[in-house]
């Protein structure tokens, strides 16, 4: 079978850290990497001995050539959309990572360029890839759980951050950086329901040396959807207690990228209705009381074998191979990540702050 020739621009930490630690693992037989495009002298001749490709100090170098199916651009945020549409025009099918552009604007730029030219524009959204992801939206869908009526996703930690990841210059912060991760898979729970909109978001700097957003609280509103609750916070100590947790009619689920648990009723049937008193309840001695009674829960729980960094990382790329060299439709398009842009674009416009670096 053909391999995927691919080209990597940047070998920063998601260039070599995440795409280039695939390209090298026992997971991937199917992709081959033919040039590296990094302009730091050293991280350039580290990656032609890593590797055993051409590189290149410049994208431009790329053109001409025809032995490249796919460019992954791995360059700073605030670069994501010049260059990817400059691959474009030149007629390469291009990888970008998250975030896709920083405006909706921006994203539906590439996508109408992509097509004009023939070419395939992806973003790498390869959380909504990820075991613990789908195990969610498979229980969810089981019914187990009832009629959802909101689901949480938290996407924190604590600790500071000084590098370029914390300029608004560069595109950057907690919800450009982090974001598309909670975000998309929020989107992704609801159907990338179209009358999806930020109801409710606040952004501010907690811990960051820079001047863009490490808090940031966004809920999401959707016509007959669940109502979704987003934390994305670099000062939460508790970080790790959950990612997401659904709330149901008939139960709830709470869930790591690790291991889940759920407790549910599984027949409400077995249980007497209630008539509604509308005054003061009483117990048999004629003292106050409250509503009460005995529910019997089912308890399920369960690990979650792979992570974004490598099951994900995989089925990603197999999903963009087969796109590219077998023309089949991908699960994950650019128009769902131009869907989480707007989401994050409104939170920005919404929250707009002080610009300290330039």
């Amino acid at each position: 079978m053909k391999k995927l020739r691919v080209a990597i621009i940047g070998q920063g930490r998601s260039g070599r850290n995440i795409h280039g630690r695939f390209f090298q693992s026992e997971d991937n037989d199917f992709c081959q990497v033919v040039c590296v495009v990094e302009a730091d002298e050293f991280r350039r001749a580290r990656a032609a001995e890593e590797f055993g490709c051409d590189t290149a100090a410049d994208h431009t170098e790329l053109y001409g050539r025809d032995d490249i199916d796919l460019v992954v651009n791995a360059t700073y945020s605030q670069l994501h959309y010049s260059i990817t549409k400059d691959l474009l025009e030149h007629g390469f099918n291009v990888l970008v990572e998250k975030p896709f552009a920083r405006t909706y604007f921006e994203c539906l730029d590439l996508i109408n360029t992509a097509k004009r030219n023939n070419v395939i524009v992806s973003v790498f959204h390869q959380t909504l890839l990820t075991p613990s992801h789908l195990n969610v939206k498979e229980i969810i869908e089981s019914g187990k759980l009832g009629d959802i009526y909101q689901i949480n996703l938290k996407y924190s930690s604590f600790g500071r951050r000084w590098d370029w990841q914390t300029l608004q210059s560069k595109c950057a912060g907690s919800v450009y950086n982090s974001g598309p991760h909670p975000i998309g898979q929020a989107l992704d729970f609801i159907g990338w329901d179209k009358t999806a909109h930020v109801a409710f978001s606040s952004l501010s700097r907690v811990l960051t040396f820079g001047d863009s957003d490490d808090f940031a609280k966004v809920i999401i509103s959707a016509e007959g959807k669940p109502t979704i609750d987003i934390e994305i916070i670099s000062a939460d100590a508790f970080a790790g207690d959950f990612n997401f947790k659904v709330f149901g009619s008939k139960g709830t689920l709470i869930s790591t990228h690790t291991n889940y648990s759920l407790k549910y009723i599984k027949d409400f049937s077995v249980y007497p209705e209630r008539e509604v008193i509308p005054g003061f309840m009483s117990d048999e001695n004629g003292y106050p009381a409250a509503c009460s009674e005995q529910l019997e829960f089912t308890e399920e729980s369960g690990t979650i074998d792979g992570s974004a960094f490598d099951i994900a990382v995989r089925d990603f790329y197999k999903m963009l191979s087969d796109a590219i060299l077998l023309g089949k439709e991908p699960a994950v398009t650019p128009e769902m990540a131009a869907d989480v842009i707007r989401i994050i674009e409104a939170c920005h416009a919404e929250n707009p702050l002080s610009v300290e670096f330039e």
